[in-house]
């Protein structure tokens, strides 16, 4: 269910099959329960042109495994069955989903219990018929909206999308920065023009300090590298490793919220 019961609520991204499929699943399963809202499953690809070199590295150990999107569909199936409220959305770049077959993919997530989907190189303008399917399944669809993106765009990606939009902090790709751009805040009340729906703040994101900070302005973060990170230099240890960083995010953003109602 995708639903934000903290502020700022907070959208986990794992690269699944990093190391192996088993350890993403305790890993997910520590992260719901350290207060990740929803988590975006990531399906390893071949050509992750949108990510870093931290998430294109998981996603190269993760297809060694022979990871696919079916594997990471019946992973969030055993998620789901142990985490009925949890948010999980099938985060994918468009091939693997065009491989596997549209309406075979929005079955297998119906069935599966998964909310719905990110397909991440999938541009709002040639999407009518993978939302059209998303919705007779009834599955959300998040987009992304950057800050290059046109009014009109925004207001395509607001119509487009149901669940939360992501909305890209800046410009290039994934990964940890030290300061989270200025370009967000004015992204979102942006996008707030054309949409009640939760808006989610991503890329870049690896702090506790900026997690706080989006929470000022916005209703959730994306935070993937450095999670990625953790589970990458922490092997067996990775589950209660994420959930101690996670623990950490929400310590600081609960002491910045009360900070700001003294």
């Amino acid at each position: 269910m995708i639903r934000f019961n903290h502020r700022p609520g907070l959208v986990a991204y794992v690269t699944c099959g990093d190391p192996d499929l088993a350890t993403t699943k305790e890993v997910v399963l520590a992260a719901i329960d350290a207060g990740a809202d929803v988590i975006e499953l990531g399906v390893p690809f071949s050509d992750p042109v949108a990510d870093g070199p931290v998430i294109q590295r998981a996603s190269e150990r993760a297809l060694k495994n022979k990871t696919s999107l079916a594997q990471v569909i019946e992973v969030a199936a055993e998620i789901r069955s142990a985490r009925a409220e949890a948010g999980l959305i099938i985060f994918s770049y468009w091939n693997p989903v065009l491989r596997f077959g549209l309406k075979r993919f929005c079955n297998a997530l119906s069935v599966a219990g998964i909310d719905g989907a990110l397909i991440t190189d999938l541009t709002v303008e040639e999407s009518q018929e993978y939302s059209e399917a998303m919705r007779a399944g009834n599955l959300v669809t998040v987009f992304l909206a950057a800050p290059t993106s046109t009014d009109e765009r925004l207001r395509a990606i607001a119509q487009a999308s149901s669940g939360f939009i992501y909305a890209v902090s800046r410009t290039g790709i994934t990964g940890a920065q030290k300061q989270l751009s200025d370009d967000a805040e004015q992204l979102v009340n942006r996008i707030r023009t054309y949409t009640d729906l939760p808006i989610a703040v991503g890329f870049g994101i690896s702090n506790a300090k900026q997690f706080a900070s989006v929470g000022t302005f916005a209703d959730a973060a994306v935070i993937g590298s450095a999670i990625v990170q953790i589970i990458g230099q922490n092997g067996s240890r990775a589950p209660s490793r994420v959930a101690e960083f996670i623990r950490g995010l929400r310590a600081e953003a609960g002491k910045n919220w009360a900070s700001a109602h003294r």
